[in-house]
């Protein structure tokens, strides 16, 4: 039975997912032949825009939500996607404390086209564990697994469609919480853009 905890791949991933990371230490492995599912955050992230929550989905290429492995998901161009998702990042945080400081090099993320959805969330999964300072070696799953021993298997974790009990619900400052309030486990950019290099200590 496998013993080591699996975690998916997630676009952006809510705050929770590096908390999480923080707290496995080095014990996981990145699952890689799991059938993609459709409506989670593998390639989908929520942000705070000024009208409340903003979903931006990054679009696959039709065929690849049938039953092949996630490693093996394209992600499609047909429209300007990565466009309109900058302008949604720079329109939702332009005035937060730190964009500035980050935008150079996430920005790359938005120009250089990547042909698989897993490459491309590992790309910046990558660069945002840099970001937080967090020392991760990632490793992957070698093939599917079902048998994992209780309280290891995260890969139906962090659902946009249900809240999960493990949330951290203590507030930091976000640009429009005089509209809506605080907001818990947006999309882990917003509190980096927010909080910057204090994002660790709030994992």
């Amino acid at each position: 039975m496998q013993n080591t905890a699996i975690l998916p791949l997630f676009y952006l991933p809510p705050v929770s997912y590096f908390t999480k990371i923080q707290e496995l230490t080095q014990e996981f492995l990145i699952e890689k032949f799991e059938h993609f599912p459709k409506q989670t955050y593998r390639n989908r992230a929520t942000i705070y825009s000024p009208n409340g929550k903003l979903d931006i989905t990054v679009p696959i290429l039709k065929g690849s939500k049938m039953r092949i492995p996630l490693k093996d998901v394209r992600i499609s161009y047909d429209f300007n996607w990565q466009r309109l998702h900058w302008l949604s990042l720079e329109s939702c945080y332009r005035s937060s404390a730190y964009f500035e400081f980050y935008e150079d090099e996430l920005s790359i993320f938005y120009k250089k086209k990547f042909n698989f959805l897993f490459d491309y969330n590992l790309e910046l999964v990558q660069w945002l564990t840099k970001k937080l300072k967090l020392s991760v070696d990632y490793k992957f799953t070698s093939e599917y697994i079902d048998d994992l021993e209780p309280g290891l298997d995260y890969r139906e974790m962090m659902s946009p469609k249900k809240n999960d009990d493990y949330i951290n619900n203590k507030p930091y400052y976000q640009v429009f919480e005089d509209r809506h309030q605080f907001m818990p486990n947006l999309s882990i950019v917003d509190l980096l853009f927010n909080q910057g290099p204090q994002a660790r200590l709030y994992l």
